[in-house]
């Protein structure tokens, strides 16, 4: 059974394709571990071998290297040192317990934002910076249960996919906002962005909504969402130091989470189309570096 392993960073995977008649099976997973295996049935063998080529052809293309030879598996000595442990993720949101004093303040603090919006844009970051405090005081709610917050958050996140003359919420601002939020927040606002008429979504939405639904994680799609749409140097954002400092904790996590299907880092960022948009094209490079 040939066998192909990919080494770099933090990721550490093998993939071992071959074909049984007419299905092809798959074994993939972290270098010292038994991995996965997942077959596909086809209608003949043909079917089966041609899946097989094409396969490979993609994974020698993301970077894997084919570490047996004439066939023969490799043996365990070959096989490359567990990569270091992963920092861990630091805590998006302190933890807190909402009172009625706090959720009345958050709810004033979003509709004075959304009243806002249109200005200035000076005004609406002043808004939105006073109304992502106002919410990390709740200790990361779902403002879905709370009727206070509801309706005028939904609003919000509504207004990210509006023309910009209707007065559009900016992405980084909206995203700002769910990071001190449950990520259930999160998932519904990115279901309602991949919903909404292409004509009113800008370049950066269809992409933040693109990574979410492919990495099909909440957590790691917020956090990554968040330094795509990061304008480091900004007032209120991190410097280049500090965005790259929060990748390298975040980095990990997302290889090891697309290494459970079988993808990486590469292929997924390939994947994500910034529109013509300079500043997210040049965040997808720096995801790549």
């Amino acid at each position: 059974m040939r066998r192909f392993e990919f080494v770099e960073g933090s990721s550490s995977k093998f993939w071992q394709p071959e074909v049984q008649g007419s299905t092809f099976i798959v074994t993939f997973g972290r270098i010292g571990t038994a991995g996965q295996r997942k077959e596909k049935a086809f209608p003949d063998a043909a079917g089966a071998q041609k899946e097989y080529d094409k396969k490979v052809a993609e994974k020698l293309r993301e970077g894997y290297v084919e570490v047996t030879a004439g066939g023969a598996a490799a043996s365990p000595a070959a096989a490359a040192p567990p990569p270091p442990q992963k920092p861990a993720l630091p805590r998006r949101v302190p933890v807190a317990s909402p009172t009625a004093d706090g959720l009345r303040a958050a709810a004033d603090a979003l509709a004075a934002l959304r009243a806002r919006l249109g200005w200035r844009s000076w005004e609406v970051t002043s808004r939105a910076r006073a109304a992502r405090r106002a919410l990390r005081a709740l200790g990361g709610v779902d403002p879905a249960k709370h009727p206070e917050l509801d309706a005028t958050f939904s609003a919000l996140m509504a207004r990210v996919v509006v023309p910009a003359k209707e007065g559009r919420l900016a992405l980084r601002h909206a995203l700002a906002l769910l990071g001190e939020l449950d990520t259930a927040a999160f998932v519904r606002a990115a279901e309602l962005w991949r919903r909404a008429p292409e004509a009113g979504r800008p370049s950066g939405v269809v992409a933040i909504s693109r990574q979410a639904e492919t990495l099909g994680e909440p957590e790691l799609a917020l956090r990554l969402g968040q330094l795509l749409a990061t304008r480091p140097g900004t007032r209120g954002s991190p410097s280049e130091d500090g965005w790259a400092k929060r990748w390298s904790q975040l980095k990990p996590h997302v290889e090891e989470h697309l290494g459970t299907s079988g993808g990486t880092l590469m292929a997924f960022v390939k994947g994500l189309d910034a529109s013509g948009d300079s500043h997210l094209a040049g965040r997808l490079a720096r995801l790549e570096g």
